[in-house]
């Protein structure tokens, strides 16, 4: 394999703490570092770089990992802009608007819905995304539920069942049987085409015990668990995915002291999705609460038509900091490493030796311009699966 030098990086950011100022951020100043086609060969002092097949200098500038946005709703037809604009007029966020776009999506043809899910994709991807999770549960039928995972499985390895999103309009006067469905027969044809389940457990969508049904049932598949908890109010969706040792925990937005304690006590990650908050105009997430305690925390989009229709990683991030209490650094990491965390990833979100070569360069000397900048700050994104915006989308 070729291998190239990039030199001439003001602040490196590695995320190993095994690297540089022994700190979480593992950074590095006045850094260089050697890539192959696929994963990162050499970390340290530019001084100190040894040869490669070719070099670049980089005039100063810094580098981050790429971003991984572990929440995506990428997959969807339609859009919902008359909704934000009630919500901006004073009407609360209920959830109910999804059944739009569950109706948009049925309608839509699979190549419809391939190009505009790849269309925000490549957004994400020109603003530093280089690993993301994509979800069903825009179509909840079994047929429908198939084709979401099977375009979303052009995009990303990172694909997510959610046929628990909400119960359909056609099973509104028996939800039982819609989750006996998703449990069983939905379940049985989706999960080969799936590494992870989640569901919507909150106020108006589905119950405690109802969560533990599918995601119990999807365990037995042998996918992975995620869940939507704690969004719009107050409830046991924390509690439950720490109970079932789900990889992550969404929103996480209103949260009991019982609740901080057990994720800083799991594995359990809390994803945080400061869009999510901003376009609905509720309270953010506690992040210093968690951080303080101890808990892992990830920031990711949401991007969604509904609630976040939000993509870019920099926003998020920037949101973090200014609405939520994270530090630059506390937010880069989540938006990071945590992500990484979040999809039981070691090869992403960290710029050590072996890690996949996934980077991004700042037109900045330091990082803190993520934050510090109310802009795009991002000259270049070079990732080991080809150029920004690449997916497994046929030409």
């Amino acid at each position: 394999m070729t291998t190239r030098l990039l030199y001439g990086i003001s602040e490196l950011t590695t995320n190993d703490p095994t690297v540089g100022d022994g700190s979480a951020m593992g950074r590095l100043t006045d850094a260089a570092l050697i890539l192959d086609e696929e994963a990162v060969v050499w970390v340290g002092p530019a001084e100190e770089a040894p040869a490669a097949d070719s070099a670049r200098d980089l005039g100063g500038r810094a580098v981050i990992p790429g971003f991984v946005d572990s929440h995506t709703h990428l997959v969807f037809a339609g859009e919902r802009s008359d909704e934000f604009e009630a919500r901006l007029a004073g009407r609360p966020y209920d959830g109910g608007g999804i059944g739009r776009t569950v109706a948009a999506t049925r309608a839509a043809s699979p190549e419809e819905l391939l190009v505009a899910a790849a269309g925000r994709q490549r957004l994400l991807a020109r603003g530093g995304v280089t690993t993301l999770e994509v979800k069903s549960g825009y179509e909840l039928t079994v047929e429908g539920e198939v084709r979401s995972l099977e375009v979303a499985a052009l995009l990303t390895e990172e694909v997510t069942f959610l046929g628990a999103h909400v119960v359909p309009a056609e099973f509104a006067q028996d939800r039982d049987a819609y989750v006996a469905l998703v449990a069983g027969e939905m379940l049985t044809a989706c999960a080969p085409r799936a590494r992870w389940a989640d569901v919507f457990c909150d106020t108006g969508a589905f119950s405690v015990d109802e969560a533990r049904t599918i995601l119990t049932a999807a365990r037995q598949h042998g996918l992975g668990l995620r869940l939507h908890g704690n969004q719009l109010g107050p409830g046991s969706g924390v509690a439950l995915a720490v109970e079932l040792q789900a990889a992550s925990v969404d929103h996480c937005t209103h949260l009991s002291d019982d609740d901080v304690a057990a994720l800083a006590g799991s594995a359990t990650v809390a994803t945080l999705l400061p869009g999510a908050e901003f376009f609905s105009g509720g309270p953010p997430p506690s992040a210093r609460r968690l951080l303080d305690a101890g808990a892992t925390v990830a920031l990711a989009t949401d991007c969604n038509p509904g609630t976040s229709y939000l993509t870019s990683m920099t926003t998020a991030l920037w949101l973090a900091v200014r609405e939520m209490q994270m530090t630059p650094d506390e937010a880069l990491w989540a938006a990071t490493a945590g992500g990484a965390r979040a999809l039981c990833r070691s090869d992403v979100g960290v710029l050590g030796v072996g890690a996949r070569a996934d980077l991004v360069i700042l037109d900045a000397p330091r990082a803190a311009h993520l934050a510090y900048r109310f802009g795009d700050v991002i000259e270049e994104v070079m990732t080991a699966h080809g150029p920004p915006g690449a997916s497994r989308v046929p030409a």
